[in-house]
């Protein structure tokens, strides 16, 4: 059976300023076989950003928005959403410095997420390489939040580049997160040799790199996975229509 098929917004943010450019993406994203989304800000009002992606076919699966208007302006965060007619209220990162930062963190979710339980949502967090950081007392940030977090009302956004350039398992988070990832950024990553002779790892489109996507997914699929959306943060060699495109028709020849 076919899966839908979404793409984060941030990949292709330079085209998505204006009423006229964000109608175009989207169409070019319809065309390339994209029917989800997930935002990263919205650069005109939320009202106008969902009447746009309901006129073009595009569902708004998630965001990532404003944590401090969750937090001191729960009911316009709350109104934003519902224009935007998704159910998962996101938030792209957060930078922490301490062990006291993440516990603080934790606190604010977890009041933040059972004010969009009453509402039928939930608040969602994506990770980055950081929350891999092992803190003095032998856990991660990754480990705190996901004891920290209230599973009925939270879930992660599960980003298969990050989990694998901060020394994790995808696999095994996934596996990990059973029931409790509403959306899997599809991420691939490769090694380059810069000038200096020292590899490094580099974002890449989905099947350029070296993640075994086949393993991911079937884990992905035993593990309750609801959508799956593309992002890629940077683009080096194509632009970023051509780069989605060669993305999903990967994963339409290969996967889906």
């Amino acid at each position: 059976m076919r899966k839908e098929l979404g793409l984060q917004l941030y990949t292709i943010r330079d085209f998505m300023k204006n009423e006229k450019d964000i109608h175009e993406s989207f169409q070019k994203m319809r065309k390339y076989g994209y029917t989800q989304a997930q935002t990263a800000g919205c650069m005109i009002p939320y009202a106008d950003f969902g009447r746009i992606a309901r006129e073009e076919g595009i569902e708004i699966v998630g965001t990532h928005d404003n944590f401090n208007m969750m937090v001191n302006d729960f009911e316009q965060s709350l109104e934003n959403h519902k224009l935007l007619g998704t159910t998962n209220m996101g938030l792209g990162m957060m930078k922490f410095d301490s062990i006291d930062d993440v516990k603080d963190f934790i606190e604010k979710v977890n009041i933040v997420a059972e004010k969009a339980g009453k509402h039928g949502m939930k608040f969602t967090y994506h990770n980055h390489s950081q929350e891999f950081y092992r803190w003095e007392n032998g856990k991660t940030t990754m480990d705190m939040l996901v004891e920290g977090f209230d599973p009925q009302n939270t879930s992660f956004v599960l980003d298969t580049y990050w989990v694998q350039y901060g020394g994790g398992d995808i696999r095994h988070w996934i596996e990990k997160l059973k029931g409790r990832i509403d959306i899997l950024h599809l991420k691939d990553m490769k090694r380059i040799m810069p000038k200096d002779n020292e590899p490094v790892q580099q974002i890449t489109e989905i099947g350029n790199g070296n993640l075994s996507w086949d393993r991911i997914f079937e884990t992905a699929q035993e593990s309750g996975v609801k959508y799956y959306v593309v992002e890629q943060d940077y683009h080096w060699e194509i632009d970023c229509f051509e780069s989605i495109k060669t993305s999903a028709d990967y994963l339409r020849k290969n996967i889906f």
